[in-house]
């Protein structure tokens, strides 16, 4: 079970942020519309090594249960589903490749997977289910090794209440009890190999229109959020990094992605999408 299962019980939840005090540091606010990262991370990991995307690293969407799009939308990326089947992606209109080990659409930049992809080259047994086999198991260890990191403390721990707008985040975590309401636009500013993780125990929704902008030679894979309960990108709303969630995502109309999608249950898009892997 990762932290945030256990989230509701107290005693568990002050041992593990008297952890990241010590592991962390004092982080301090640098004004109302600052928020200062907890110190030593960069230390603690490498780049995106903190969190190991493993085989998830060849996909921008990932879904166990269902992928869906109201057409027309524009995917750069490979796409996986697993454990259903090829059946339960619908508004792509695949195409099979000869090979029947995977299928491609006109709306995707990259290959699809599913599990009942079982062909492969001449004389070869296809790889298509060993493959989202893989990416399953590893997409849940992604998951559970970013919810288990050490939480974040003082300015970074349940920052404004869970109502997010016109913050600079500089490079560190930060942990949320509740769900995280993006309701303006926020900053990530930081270097190339500075690394910014962001644990939220509910829900997280942005807002219409709303935007998370990189800044200082901040990458959007070095950006992961770590998501327990679903996931809303509101209409023409802007998002980016690493979208690790427990259940499902659901992007509205018009809404652009860069980064990853990684969702344990469905990933919906809701029409006009602009999704992009880093």
């Amino acid at each position: 079970m990762n932290k945030f299962d256990n989230i509701s019980k107290p005693l568990m939840w002050s041992t593990t942020l008297v952890l990241a005090a010590i592991l962390a540091g004092c982080g301090g606010g640098g004004g109302s519309s600052s928020v200062q990262g907890p110190g030593p991370v960069g230390a603690l990991c490498s780049g995106a090594g903190c969190v190991p995307l493993a085989s998830t690293a060849t996909y921008v969407i990932l879904a166990n249960t269902a992928i869906t799009n109201t057409p027309t939308s524009a995917i750069t990326g490979d796409l996986g589903i697993s454990p259903n089947s090829s059946a339960a992606i619908t508004g792509l209109a695949l195409t099979v490749n000869s090979t029947n080990d995977f299928s491609t659409s006109a709306q995707v930049t990259g290959r699809i997977y599913a599990p009942d992809y079982t062909g492969g080259q001449a004389g070869s047994a296809g790889t298509a289910p060993a493959k989202m086999t893989a990416a399953q198991n590893d997409k849940v260890t992604a998951y559970n090794t970013a919810a288990g990191l050490p939480a974040g403390a003082g300015a970074n721990l349940d920052l404004g209440g869970g109502t997010v707008t016109g913050q600079t985040f500089t490079a560190g975590t930060y942990t949320w009890t509740t769900g995280v309401n993006l309701t303006g636009d926020n900053t990530i500013n930081g270097s190339a190999t500075d690394v910014f993780i962001f644990q939220i125990a509910g829900t997280l929704n942005q807002s219409n229109g709303k935007k998370i902008i990189l800044s200082g030679g901040a990458l959007p894979e070095n950006v992961f959020w770590v998501v327990a309960g679903g996931t809303t990108i509101g209409t023409t709303a802007q998002f980016q990094g690493i979208l690790l969630d427990q259940t499902a995502i659901t992007l509205g109309t018009g809404a652009t992605v860069k980064g990853r999608l990684q969702a344990q249950t469905a990933v919906t898009l809701n029409g006009t999408n602009t999704v992009t892997v880093p």
